[in-house]
């Protein structure tokens, strides 16, 4: 447990306005933490490829020819030129430099170096610079430390907890990525409380209680907890109505609810009775960050002739944009010099969970006198 102070206030506005402040923040949550760069089963096959930027760096994810996932550094060990300028795509068997013609295996190995000859230089010296993977039930961790600690003692108790949704097996039916004018922090408190839902969500606020959460104590690397459904609802969805089968190893209760946890730095993790959504959050500014939402479905439904998604697509893409909006005009007014911080009132702990994170983050940093 993360221990939360009552009586405790929003953050100061240098935490959501000061550019230095930002940098710094982002090199530490996304430097020394494991961080989602994204599914599995987005790069099924050998050669498949994504492209993720974060913290200032350029990273590649790829799957090799034995099926296991690396990370890589998008910089070629020659001259320092990135490798890939696609966000997605697959290699050609091997990595190829668009500049000099060096190339790598798969799994970061130097293949060739042409014009080398002559020269005091050995290939298996120069491999691409890897970046540490783990997986999670079909979602991708990177971490960009020497020496992580394993992926199992940050997630804590979620792989036990979240092992009936049986992740992994589910594949991917739609994604939309949002570009919301706001500092990424405000998004992960959004999406921690609902005392918003009545004046933002009108749709939402129809299927579920509002203050009926049931929420874990913040804990130092994720906070979140449980929802039901209210007015006679079976699924978040345009209407409510259960369409899907439940996915297969979830009990009574858990069918009932959903579960909505922020694992820190980046995971929005929602996990309902027939889909799971995920939303990614990628930081590009001191008041900006991309958003990727993804919904997600048992293949035994997506194989279905008769399989209709929209219902969970149009309801969240509506509700995105209501939280995307809100959050734009938090961002707003608290770059005035009006702003000071105000209280949290008690249903509001995983709030103040996060932001006593965020302080000892910086803590950590002045600490180490890396914070400018």
């Amino acid at each position: 447990m993360f221990p939360v102070k009552r009586n405790t206030k929003t953050l100061p506005a240098r935490y959501y306005t000061d550019a230095s402040l930002f940098r710094d923040e982002i090199d530490r949550f996304f430097g020394g933490r494991w961080f989602c760069g994204g599914r599995a089963d987005a790069i099924p096959n050998a050669g498949d490829y994504l492209v993720r930027e974060v913290a200032g760096e350029s990273l590649i994810l790829t799957r090799a020819e034995n099926g296991a996932i690396h990370a890589f550094y998008n910089v070629c060990r020659h001259r320092g030129t990135r490798l890939c300028s696609q966000l997605e795509g697959t290699f050609g068997g091997r990595i190829l430099c668009p500049y000099h013609g060096w190339s790598y295996a798969l799994d970061g190995r130097l293949l060739g170096a042409p014009h080398m000859e002559g020269v005091a230089f050995a290939r298996k010296d120069y491999p691409l610079h890897a970046i540490h993977t783990s997986l999670w039930d079909g979602h991708i961790f990177l971490h960009l430390g020497a020496r992580p600690k394993p992926l199992e003692r940050q997630l804590d108790e979620l792989p036990q907890k979240f092992a009936p949704w049986r992740m992994e097996e589910l594949r991917l039916h739609r994604r939309i990525v949002y570009d919301v004018k706001a500092n990424w922090k405000l998004v992960v408190l959004n999406y921690n409380e609902c005392l918003h839902c009545p004046f933002v969500h009108p749709g939402l606020n129809r299927l579920t209680d509002y203050l009926g959460a049931d929420n874990e104590a913040p804990r130092a690397n994720y906070i979140g907890g449980a929802m039901g459904f209210s007015g006679g609802a079976a699924t978040m969805s345009t209407d409510g109505r259960l369409r899907r089968a439940y996915l297969p190893g979830l009990n009574e209760t858990q069918r009932r609810q959903v579960q909505y946890y922020a694992i820190y730095p980046n995971l929005l993790l929602a996990l309902h009775p027939d889909y799971m959504l995920i939303h990614t959050l990628w930081p590009k500014g001191v008041d900006r960050t991309e958003i990727v939402c993804e919904w997600y479905f048992h293949p035994a439904e997506l194989e279905k002739p008769d399989f209709d998604g929209s219902d969970a697509v149009e309801f969240w893409d509506r509700t995105n944009r209501e939280d995307w909006h809100i959050v734009e005009q938090s961002q707003l007014g608290i770059q005035s010099r009006a702003y000071t911080p105000g209280p949290y009132s008690r249903r509001e702990d995983l709030l103040a969970g996060f932001d006593a994170i965020v302080k000892a983050e910086a803590r950590t940093r002045r600490a180490s006198g890396r914070e400018r």
